[in-house]
């Protein structure tokens, strides 16, 4: 399968998104300019970690206005499957493809540290190579990773079951210590409604192999490939195939 990854003036993981892809994993990839709008030919469409036009105004907000993101709604729209990482997570949200905001984290420092994933939701194109309560170990380097969302759509997002990771102990369980910035209910990536999109700000792509410290980050990438393999894969047409 053939990977698309963004790059904005200011992103700075797009290397890593392509290393783990294709050396790590197998599989095609292809950097796409952020004034590019035919995504056609990819199978998922990567949004990397950075510092999309520096960040000004907010993280996130002017990448919203790039050429690249009307391309990606459509493909969105259309059942495309498409995964913000860090920065990438604050631009869905920004473009409403994903909803609630990024904020600055709650302690006002920037953290580059490992951290622990509890998969809340293993049914999705995203995670479905993990059993809901596993616990991955994956950095995060960050400094706006405050998930907030209002009242009515954190409920809406719990009771569709849209929270695919939260931050938690190595014993799966959540606390306050085990947050690195303050998101509420601990929320580390979430899903869209259909399902076909998924932020999160830690990093899978750094942790995809052991020589990087662990290879954790790797089930997300494999459940997508599995995702599109299963979608591609001819369904059997029953009694009277084989001879």
């Amino acid at each position: 399968m053939k990977f698309g990854i963004v790059v904005f003036p200011g992103t700075w993981s797009e290397t890593d998104c392509h290393y783990a892809v294709t050396d790590a994993l197998g599989q095609q990839a292809e950097y796409v300019w952020h004034r590019d709008t035919d995504l056609s030919r990819f199978d998922c469409v990567i949004l990397p970690g950075g510092f999309s036009y520096g960040d000004y105004l907010r993280a996130g907000a002017i990448a919203r206005f790039s050429p690249v993101m009307e391309a990606i709604t459509e493909y969105v729209n259309t059942g495309g499957l498409v995964i913000g990482i860090c920065n990438g997570f604050q631009v869905l949200c920004e473009a409403g493809l994903l909803p609630g905001v990024l904020m600055r984290n709650d302690h006002l420092q920037f953290r580059c540290q490992w951290v622990n994933l509890r998969v809340d939701n293993a049914d999705t194109e995203f995670s479905r190579l993990a059993e809901s309560g596993d616990v991955l170990k994956v950095p995060i380097s960050h400094g706006e990773g405050n998930y907030f969302a209002d009242a009515m759509t954190l409920a809406h997002l719990e009771a569709n079951n849209q929270v695919v990771f939260r931050y938690c102990e190595s014993d799966s369980t959540t606390s306050q210590p085990s947050n690195p910035n303050g998101s509420i209910n601990n929320i580390a990536g979430i899903v869209n409604t259909r399902g076909n999109v998924l932020g999160m700000m830690p990093h899978p792509e750094r942790c995809c192999e052991p020589l990087m410290g662990g290879e954790d980050g790797a089930v997300i990438f494999r459940s997508i490939i599995r995702s599109i393999t299963s979608r591609s894969r001819p369904a059997a047409t029953g009694v009277g195939d084989a001879c």
